[in-house]
């Protein structure tokens, strides 16, 4: 059972790319530490701080002893503070830092997504142990976080100092110059405090027990304006397959959708035309709205053979067709070696030498394609 450790406490003004191999780090005893009393946690003052990001009170039309009609979420001089929100799991304590690739929520991400946000994560962790603790690790070192001396998820000493006040005026955050706002800004997105949602779309779902959200003024006018003119040119490309290839559309639903399965040939085209529509606008299993995009894009522009004969491997490695096995290579159930990782057995598949396996493997997977 997982129980969330927090502290609030409301006090007054006076109070003052590439793959990045993942491995389980083993935090031996034996390891640099840096001791806590060789830091001091000194954040930068309000004034002069970039304003693009910044930590607002949640204000809703709901009661809140006429607060709501000022527009205030609290009253004057008045803060909520809380603790980075610790879980404690059959004995193990885990931060919720939005900075620990081996947490369950990241290792449940699909692997290209995984593999992005690990090296998010590590380029932020190196950047903060640089400015923090003066060492300088390599991303992309096998032993990158055994080489980590603040920054370790099991660092209790340093993440238990780790807080957030908030009060009615906002709270900007710059990252770019303050490394705890950096390590804040990562909490808070990752859920690490309560009292403050990653954006107000999720403060309007959390309701009125949210105090505070995350503002980020991500894009100006000419960045909209591009991702706008991205959007488009993706419709664009879905409307063409539609009106004159959705033979071509199947294959590209079946390319880019993590949930590739739900397709046959007797789905409508209606459907995967929707299906697609919500992919772009990072409503599909991807979410980030860009990558989405351009992933569509991008599969739009390949060649139906190249399309198609990605369609089948994908189906097949889902259906059990082709499988990975404890040697570390892929074979079909028939026994075929066909490659150490998919995109080997994609090349294998492609060579007019081996037209029996893929006649063998395209011939199973349309059995599951004609249902």
């Amino acid at each position: 059972m997982a129980k969330k450790k927090t502290t609030k406490k409301a006090t007054t003004k006076a109070e003052v790319a590439e793959t990045i191999t993942i491995a389980e780090p083993t935090f031996e005893a034996v390891q640099p530490k840096v001791s806590m009393e060789d830091f001091t946690m000194i954040e930068k003052y309000q004034q002069g701080k970039n304003q693009t990001i910044a930590i607002r009170p949640y204000v809703t039309d709901n009661e809140n002893m006429g607060l709501e009609n000022y527009n205030m979420s609290l009253y004057d001089n008045v803060y909520h503070e809380e603790q980075l929100t610790c879980l404690d799991v059959n004995g193990v304590r885990r931060y919720i830092t939005g900075l620990n690739e081996f947490a369950p929520e990241i290792k449940q991400l699909p692997r290209a997504e995984r593999e992005a946000k690990v090296r998010q994560i590590r380029t932020a962790v190196a950047e903060l142990e640089k400015m923090l603790a003066t060492n300088v690790i390599k991303v992309d070192d096998p032993e990158f976080w055994n080489k980590v001396k603040l920054l370790r998820p099991n660092n209790d000493e340093f993440w238990s100092k780790i807080s957030l006040r908030c009060g009615n005026e906002p709270l900007f955050l710059d990252p770019g110059k303050d490394p705890y706002d950096l390590i804040k800004l990562f909490a808070i997105k990752a859920g690490g405090f309560s009292i403050c949602a990653k954006d107000l779309a999720s403060a309007k779902k959390k309701g009125p027990g949210c105090k505070f959200y995350l503002d980020e003024v991500k894009e100006t006018a000419g960045t909209r304006t591009e991702l706008v003119k991205l959007r488009n040119k993706a419709v664009a490309a879905l409307q063409n397959l539609y009106d004159t290839n959705p033979t071509k559309l199947f294959y590209v639903a079946k390319v880019v959708d993590l949930n590739s399965s739900e397709y046959n040939h007797s789905t409508p085209n209606d459907v995967v035309y929707e299906n697609m529509d919500l992919f772009i606008d990072g409503e599909g299993s991807e979410s980030n709205f860009v990558r989405a995009a351009k992933t569509f894009i991008d599969a739009s522009r390949e060649n139906m053979e190249d399309l198609k004969l990605k369609a089948i491997l994908k189906d097949a490695n889902y259906y059990g067709i082709v499988v990975s096995k404890s040697d570390g290579k892929i074979y079909t159930d028939s026994h075929a070696l066909i490659g150490r990782t998919m995109e080997d057995a994609l090349e294998f598949l492609k060579s007019p030498l081996n037209d029996e396996v893929l006649a063998y493997v395209m011939k199973k997977v349309e059995q599951y394609w004609n249902i």
